[in-house]
């Protein structure tokens, strides 16, 4: 399934306190949970003032539906095409 970067801009978001961030991932899954299995949350970023979130879903549209049902912004979505780390190198 592909994946994808979504680039989400939270002012403050460096600031949210750990029951903010656990009120807005309970608020992603539950919606994740509404759409079904064809979407996937790997994990999510702060920095700043934005959130990085890896989702997995079948396409972009998927992404925005989620967005749009959790309230979430969704500023910038990527397909991610490749992926490279440190043994990347040694390859």
């Amino acid at each position: 399934m592909p994946r994808f970067i979504i680039e989400r801009e939270v002012p403050g978001a460096y600031q949210l306190t750990a029951e903010q961030l656990k009120a807005l991932a309970q608020k992603s899954r539950d919606v994740i949970c509404k759409i079904g299995t064809d979407i996937q949350w790997v994990q999510s970023y702060v920095a700043g003032d934005k959130l990085y979130c890896v989702y997995m879903a079948p396409n972009e549209d998927l992404i925005r539906i989620h967005a749009e049902m959790g309230g979430f912004p969704a500023n910038l979505i990527c397909k991610i095409s490749s992926v490279i780390d440190p043994m990347t190198a040694d390859n």
